[in-house]
């Protein structure tokens, strides 16, 4: 029988849960750790072990995985007190998953380093169906060689692996990626609630679109539940306006200005105060089609 590695996971939110279940579906003996506990329940019920801290559950991992909200939450869970570096064993891989900043990852990597420790930052595209199938995609950065250490880690979760470079790829593509998915995302809300108040067949017209050049897979999403008006989070909302504004810092550090980015931002913090933080992502078009965004 194949001795696996040992693996920890910090953090089983909407997209850490469907990962947590691949994992142990492959086998991994996981050790999970979540701040609110009551997340890792159906984790643990299917057999992993929880911690009560991010240090105790790297202890005596092999394999460090962590899917974090922000460069702050990320901090934190490593780094802080009783974080997960300072539980990890000497050549231990750590693996950030999040959706976080260039600058953030690369420090990461730093301290990691300077224990001992060695890091693959692969942030991942998908929402939660995808992350409950195993069909995510990584977006990784780092060494080769530790990359093909963890891939049958990885593998379990997901459809592809893309190797782009050096830690700190992955976030940047990862940001790019879900800046167009941004913009896409509000501009359907508008061009949809133009639609409802034009009287056209709304059928006929998204079916039309779906189908020609702007066509593409967050438009047919956003189609869908934009208008069922159902928010079920796959992509928590708030999560969104974080992704555009770490993009915006992270194209201007290289001289180059977003330019539809502020407005984009300001269209997901509108859906934010007007009571949609908890929902997902295509809660912007119940303010754009009561024209509080103007």
């Amino acid at each position: 029988m194949e001795n696996k590695p040992k693996v920890a996971l910090l953090g089983v939110g909407t997209m850490g849960s469907g990962m947590g279940m691949n994992l142990l579906k492959a086998g991994f003996p996981l050790t999970v750790y979540n701040r609110t506990r009551s997340r890792t329940l159906p984790l643990e019920a299917a057999g992993a072990m929880v911690a009560d801290t991010p240090a105790a559950a790297a202890r005596n991992a092999e394999i460090v995985l962590a899917m974090l909200a922000d460069d702050t939450v990320s901090r934190t869970v490593w780094l802080g007190e009783n974080g997960a570096l300072a539980g990890m064993q000497t050549g231990a891989v750590a693996i950030e998953c999040g959706t976080l900043s260039p600058g953030w990852v690369s420090e990461l990597d730093v301290a990691a380093r300077g224990r001992g420790l060695r890091m693959i930052e692969a942030p991942v595209t998908g929402s939660r169906a995808q992350a409950a199938t195993g069909q995510l995609k990584f977006l990784a950065g780092g060494d080769v060689g530790v990359l093909e250490e963890v891939k049958p880690v990885l593998r379990s979760m997901s459809q592809e692996i893309l190797h782009l470079g050096p830690v700190g790829s992955g976030a940047q593509l990862k940001l790019m990626n879900n800046y167009l998915c941004a913009v896409q995302v509000v501009s359907f809300a508008e061009i949809l609630a133009w639609i409802e108040r034009s009287g056209l067949n709304c059928d006929a017209a998204l079916d039309f679109l779906k189908k020609g050049a702007p066509g593409s897979g967050i438009l047919s999403a956003m189609a869908e539940r934009m208008t069922r008006r159902s928010y079920e989070v796959n992509f928590l909302l708030p999560l969104m306006a974080k992704d555009v504004k770490y993009a915006q810092e992270a194209a201007a550090e290289l001289g180059i200005g977003l330019s539809i980015a502020n407005p984009v931002a300001a269209v997901f913090q509108k859906a934010k105060e007007h009571g949609h933080e908890a929902q997902d992502m295509s809660a912007v078009a119940e303010v754009v089609r009561q024209g509080v965004t103007r």
